[in-house]
């Protein structure tokens, strides 16, 4: 498995993904046709390149994607995660394995210093796949000011965040237990 910056080039396969209806719900962008879903990702492209949002493509094994990862609305060293991975690739740990491989670039070359995730309370695949991360915390009481803001005209999200310095500690402890 591995990430990489997104391009037009894989835009067939995703959208195909993405459309399927246990995905689709939960996608950020969602995009009604495959036209638009071009234009997003021309729109992802250009707002990376004005570091105001990182986007990658999920790829499996044998470099087909399999689903996107974005930092979005990045603002004083923070920013938002979106994650979506196709069905047919569900339960197979690419959701833990993109999140490493994406934290480690954003926290180490980025300096970003906190990745914001608004799951809805109804999402329980998503909120059983964050809460494996044992870097990840749920905030809705500790930073209400942002749990607020996600949930304006209802409360519909849980708040969960990842701290640069947790993320490395978890990562220095997981390259001291296979050097060991």
């Amino acid at each position: 498995m591995m990430l990489k910056k997104r391009d037009l080039h894989d835009c067939h396969s995703l959208y195909t993904l993405m459309m399927d209806p246990a995905v689709f719900p939960y996608v950020r962008n969602k995009c009604q046709c495959y036209e638009e879903y071009l234009f997003s990702t021309k729109q992802l492209i250009t707002e990376e390149e004005q570091n105001t949002c990182m986007s990658r493509t999920i790829l499996n094994e044998m470099g087909q994607p399999i689903g996107t990862i974005d930092l979005y609305d990045i603002v004083n060293q923070t920013g938002f995660l979106a994650t979506w991975i196709g069905a047919p690739y569900f339960g197979s740990g690419y959701n833990q394995r993109a999140k490493d491989s994406f934290f480690t670039e954003v926290f180490l070359e980025h300096h970003i210093e906190t990745v914001f995730l608004k799951i809805r309370k109804q999402n329980i695949r998503s909120k059983r796949a964050i809460e494996k991360l044992p870097y990840a915390q749920l905030v809705n009481d500790i930073n209400i000011q942002v749990y607020k803001l996600i949930n304006e005209a209802q409360h519909i999200y849980d708040l969960y965040q990842v701290e640069r310095l947790s993320f490395l500690k978890y990562s220095n402890l997981m390259q001291h237990e296979v050097a060991t």
